[in-house]
């Protein structure tokens, strides 16, 4: 079969495109198309163009142009994405990677030019930023000056790699979040470019060192999180081996009723996924409900894949698509896409009925608002019970209220209230009394102190900004105020989205109740939400009080948002605002006042919502096409701070052996070009005894580092003072502090030390109680190796790489789970970690193990995809527990990374080959 056979042209913007048509194959009668999902169409032009008879074969081709829906086994299939994602926090890391990799050939006495991106690679600098000041015109100068104070170092290694690498640039700080400024800017939806003197088109594809790069398959675009050990591969121009997915078609009919957000809608999804167990499969959005909704609430729905466990939330290219490319300054591009995809067969018309694994069926007519919480994002709670949910959560209950739909249901068929209840404080609730800023303020439990609208989640979407703003005007003239105790901030994912709401004129309303701009970044909704007020932190640590947070983010994962909060809600723009003005989360919403006005008199949340023609109508004015032309012609440019780091290009990074920012890393040391055999694991120890939705937060956690753990007591020896000490997720290029705070999350559950939480653990067989990385140099020091037992859902959340290099730098070979989540699996098996999972039927639980046990696994030297591993668990009384765990690899690729130590090793080597 030879790929050219499959050329053929189509006129698009006044000039001619080659492409390669799939509808050859069933011309062909090699595969039917036309049953395809249409995210599999793209996976089969994917190889169908990179089929070379080598790396993509005949038979892959083939594999996956008669996708079979369901497979009882892993069927392998080479695919190359055009282009990678970073962002700063997963980049830096990646790119101190690569600057040890051009060492380590250098080293070997090769051309370290050789490590080079050899596709697209574009980062966007947006992880870093936190919201340390807020509330005043000027809170954004201040938290931008910061930021660069603290990560100088880092920014520069950012800027040297833009000189020093081909293929990779840098959006710099104070840009944007990177989905947003994907699918604002750099998502093509169909890529051109010359190949062998022929212009040639093809669907544009990604992978993204961030969970949530799935946010552009709302556009029609492949992509997925990955990890950045993963999107090095890929960069340097491996291919991503992945198994053919099962595709879950979801059917979406009605229509969302007024009051009804895209926000909403996407909780309900995340909930219903998560029940459907969607994880390592592809999601297609598709019907016409799915035709009723934006590009924008698409993105929304798509952002949130990782949430309900999906690779991928994919939307196909339809109208919709072409009119968001359209607004947003790519008219040009609009009509490319338009002619190539439905020349490709990748448009959605509406008509087309494509097989899928299996069919959810969803009415988008009964979606209700709602948030979710406290911590999972697929923790859904209707808005008329969110009282009783809090109840629950503080170990109460009550009777639940009857079903309330959208927020005009409050009418009855008069006009008049019903159902409401008179303005009341909070009931059985632990009230303090605190001074904050020479104010008495009233705080205890269900209190809300952070209230964020941020994340490129819903900032990405102007109907729901507008509606904030709107709703936020309402209440300033109903007289209503933010308590004092709630720490506010509007930081968006697009310097586009203030211009649309000063042109509406509503950032002086949401101003008057504190939403200043902070910053353009992830702020909250990665934990960099900055210190609460001392007199709150005081208070919350002597009363041990379960105070809350909302924002309009992705994640809300125990003490993600902030250590000191235990309860997080996961809110629209609109209900941001509307529970910020309340104060506190036990309350309903839908029957409760907010408030009341200064003549004493109740404001309910009706009274101050808009009606969705006003914001449609306000969307259709003000958010124009010119915004987003001029933010993004200089969006390359950066600020004065950028442009004032001063960086020499050079093949090779000049290491400063004092940064406690960047370090050289010990991946390459001993580096050979041939690896060693792979031995059995004997005699292992359990590091930590984990139970269920473990995230990647517990692991490798992203906040603040406290001073009295190991990577504290690190930087101090280092002379950096605890106000310096930034966040773990800044410190990501320096292996010293983020092995010290791998299982550092200050909430995570060890049951070796149970019911104790933090960053402890038992050390065997002293049996005595330490911190988790004292535990793994103590054994390391006694050449024992480690392993981590878990339950379902094993390393859930961010594609955090560190959570899988931290795991390997403590010295542990294996985890046995009863589940993973897709992208940490991936991760372990890039740095060369074992994934295995307990038979069906079986856990740690019912085969008696309880962690002081002594550990062998054999059969390692000739592991396979699913492959069962004979396990010996030794007790301390000489008595042993057999059983076999089930190998976790996908691939035979796999198995080769392991055996090589990890992904970068194997890539290495076979660099060093060519």
């Amino acid at each position: 079969m030879e790929r050219e056979a499959f050329v053929r042209r189509i006129s698009a913007g006044h000039r001619e495109y080659s492409y390669y048509d799939i509808q050859i194959l069933a011309e062909k009668g090699l595969a039917d198309i036309s049953r395809l999902p249409f995210s599999i169409r793209i996976l089969v032009e994917n190889l169908l163009r990179k089929l070379d008879g080598y790396v993509v074969r005949e038979e892959d081709l083939l594999h996956i142009a008669k996708w079979a829906g369901k497979y009882g086994s892993s069927v392998e299939i080479p695919y190359h994405p055009a282009r990678v994602l970073m962002q700063d926090f997963t980049g830096v890391p990646a790119v101190v990677d690569l600057a040890a990799m051009r060492d380590a050939v250098k080293k070997l006495g090769g051309d370290p030019r050789k490590i080079n991106p050899l596709i697209p690679v574009e980062l966007v600098t947006d992880h870093s930023v936190q919201v340390d000041y807020f509330g005043t015109d000027d809170a954004i100068r201040k938290n931008v000056a910061l930021e660069y104070e603290r990560n100088k170092e880092r920014y520069e290694l950012l800027k040297w790699a833009q000189k020093s690498f081909d293929n990779f640039k840098v959006v710099p700080p104070n840009s944007g979040i990177c989905h947003q400024v994907n699918l604002e800017y750099l998502g093509r939806v169909i890529i051109t470019s010359e190949q062998d003197g022929q212009l040639f088109a093809w669907p544009d594809s990604l992978v993204g060192t961030d969970s949530h790069t799935t946010m552009i398959n709302g556009l029609g675009v492949m992509g997925w999180g990955v990890g950045g050990i993963e999107a090095e591969a890929v960069m340097l121009g491996q291919p991503y081996f992945m198994s053919i997915p099962e595709v879950v078609g979801v059917k979406m009919t009605g229509k969302l009723r007024p009051g009804v957000t895209a926000t909403d809608l996407v909780l309900r999804v995340t909930q219903k996924l998560r029940e459907k167990q969607v994880v390592e499969k592809f999601v297609e959005f598709y019907g016409p409900g799915m035709k009723e909704l934006s590009a924008t609430d698409r993105a929304t729905i798509a952002n949130m894949s990782p949430e309900y466990g999906a690779t991928m939330g994919y939307f196909p290219v339809d109208e919709k698509t072409v009119e968001y490319l359209k607004l947003t300054n790519r008219a040009e591009q609009a009509e490319i896409v338009e002619n190539c995809a439905k020349a490709m067969g990748l448009f959605y018309t509406g008509t087309e009925e494509p097989e899928y694994s299996d069919i959810v069926e969803m009415d988008l007519s009964g979606i209700q608002p709602a948030i979710a919480g406290p911590s999972r994002p697929q923790d859904h709670i209707v808005l008329n019970e969110t009282e009783n949910s809090f109840d629950a959560l503080m170990g109460c209950e009550h009777e639940r209220d009857a079903d309330i739909g959208d927020i005009s249901t409050f009418l009855d068929e008069s006009g008049s209230r019903t159902g409401r209840e008179e303005y009341c404080e909070p009931g059985e609730r632990r009230r303090f009394h605190i001074r904050i800023n020479d104010k008495d303020v009233s705080i205890g439990d269900g209190s809300i102190v952070i209230a964020a609208i941020t994340s490129c989640t819903n900032t990405s979407n102007p109907f729901v900004l507008m509606g904030a703003g709107l709703l936020a005007k309402n209440a300033v003239k109903k007289g209503l105020k933010v308590p004092p105790h709630v720490k506010t901030s509007l930081v968006p994912g697009s310097r586009v989205v203030m211009d649309y709401l000063e042109d509406a004129g509503l950032i002086p309303w949401l101003e008057a109740l504190g939403f200043h701009l902070a910053g353009f970044g992830c702020t909250t909704c990665i934990g960099n939400s900055g210190p609460l007020h001392p007199e709150i932190e005081k208070i919350i640590k002597e009363k041990d009080l379960t105070v809350t947070s909302v924002l309009s983010g992705n994640r809300n994962f125990e003490a993600r948002i902030h250590q000191m909060i235990k309860g997080n809600y996961l809110a629209s723009p609109m209900l941001v605002v509307a529970f910020a003005l309340a104060g506190r989360i036990d309350i309903n919403l839908v029957k409760k006042p907010l408030g009341l006005n200064p003549n004493g008199e109740p404001v309910y949340l009706e009274d101050i919502w808009p009606e969705n023609e006003e914001i449609e109508a306000m969307v259709q004015k003000h958010v124009k096409t010119e915004y987003y032309r001029d933010e993004y012609a200089k969006i390359f440019d950066g600020d004065t701070f950028w442009k004032n780091l001063e960086v020499t290009e050079s093949t090779t990074f000049a290491w400063n052996p004092s940064s406690t920012y960047i370090k050289h890393p010990p991946y390459f040391e001993n580096f050979k070009a041939e690896p060693e055999q792979i031995a059995d694991i004997s005699d292992a120890r359990p590091l930590l005894l984990m139970g269920d939705s473990v995230t990647t937060d517990h692991i490798s956690p992203a906040g603040a580092i406290p001073a009295e753990y190991p990577a504290g007591q690190y930087l101090r020896e280092k002379g950096t003072e605890v106000k310096d000490f930034n966040s773990y997720g800044s410190r990501r290029g320096n292996h010293e502090v983020m092995m010290r705070g791998t299982f550092g999350n200050i909430r995570i559950k060890n049951q070796l030390v149970s019911p104790k939480e933090g960053s402890f653990t038992r050390k065997f067989p002293e049996n005595g109680e330490m911190y988790i990385y004292d535990a793994a140099m103590k054994y390391k020091s006694g050449n024992t190796p480690l392993i981590v037992l878990g339950g379902k859902e094993y390393g859930t959340g961010s594609s955090r790489d560190w959570a899988a290099k931290g795991t390997i730098l403590l010295g542990v070979k294996a985890v046995i789970a009863e589940s993973f989540e897709r992208i940490h699996r991936s991760n372990l098996v890039g740095m060369g970690v074992l994934p295995l999972i307990f038979k069906k039927g079986e856990n740690r639980q019912s085969l008696g193990l309880d962690g002081s046990e002594i550990y062998s696994i054999s059969g390692i030297a000739d592991m396979k995809p699913g492959k069962a591993m004979p396990v010996k668990a030794v007790k301390p009384d000489g008595t042993a527990a057999d059983f076999e765990a089930i190998c976790r690899l996908n691939t035979d690729v796999e198995a080769e990374y392991v055996a090589n130590g990890g992904i970068l090793p194997y890539v290495l080597r076979q660099l060093m080959k060519d």
